[in-house]
């Protein structure tokens, strides 16, 4: 591993949130976004010309609401739902989950210490309180699943999700990359968890540059100890950045 990279007016970056902005919290809701966060991201937005974005398995309404009232450009549900840099929205249509979420819930009311997390495309079973029912949870999303084929299991830290297949942190890069001001730029993924890894994968692939966050292999050519190290170089990339440009062209 390498020390981070400096970035520069060429770059896109790309980052996660729980884990990697933020501290994981016991439960979804508990998040603590800390000070001075949504100032750096803005300023980073604005000396990056737009070209940032968070690539996040979080739902859209979850992202603005701890970045209020920052509202930056947003892949969100793993690439499931996009708010583009122009405002305008695009939606994978959503699986039929009522099978999962049925079975989920059950699992839920019978133990104490899980949690699920309804989303718009996808379902999340949470047993970070009760590790111990790790298996029983995968157990039952598997037999729930049976016979779906529009789904996948995604397992992340403590959390499996049933989602749609094929989509991915990659995927969800890789379109924001064919599109400004995101096109013709080198990308940065920072991310913390096995979910973040085909984010990884698409930005080398790009000739970016990828940053794990945290312990763990990984794609990443870069590795920072926690989210507030990635913070800290975050604030020092703000300071080290020019100020921001008007609008510049890019390669389509």
């Amino acid at each position: 591993m390498q020390l981070l990279p400096l970035l520069t007016p060429e770059n896109a970056l790309f980052l996660d949130f729980d884990g990697t902005l933020a501290e994981i919290a016991p439960l979804p809701d508990a998040v603590r976004v800390p000070s001075g966060l949504v100032h750096t991201l803005a300023s980073l937005q604005s000396q990056l010309g737009g070209a940032l974005a968070i690539v996040t398995g979080r739902r859209e309404a979850d992202i603005d609401g701890f970045l209020s009232p920052l509202r930056l450009t947003l892949a969100s549900e793993h690439g499931a739902r996009y708010r583009l840099s122009d405002g305008s929205r695009l939606e994978l249509p959503p699986p039929d989950l009522l099978p999962v979420t049925i079975a989920a819930q059950a699992l839920v009311d019978r133990n104490t210490g899980l949690v699920i997390e309804r989303k718009n495309a996808s379902v999340a079973l949470h047993y970070r309180l009760a590790p111990q029912l790790q298996a029983e949870c995968r157990n039952v999303l598997v037999s729930a699943m049976a016979g779906m084929q529009d789904v996948e299991l995604l397992e992340g830290k403590c959390v499996y999700e049933v989602k749609p297949v094929g989509v991915n942190k990659g995927r969800a890069i890789n379109a924001f990359m064919s599109q400004p001001p995101f096109a013709g730029r080198i990308p940065v993924f920072v991310g913390d968890d096995v979910t973040d890894e085909a984010g990884f994968f698409a930005v080398r692939e790009l000739g970016g540059a990828a940053i794990k966050v945290g312990e763990g292999p990984t794609h990443a050519q870069y590795r920072c100890l926690s989210p507030a190290a990635l913070r800290g170089w975050l604030a020092s990339v703000r300071t080290a950045l020019p100020p921001a440009q008007g609008p510049r062209s890019h390669a389509a």
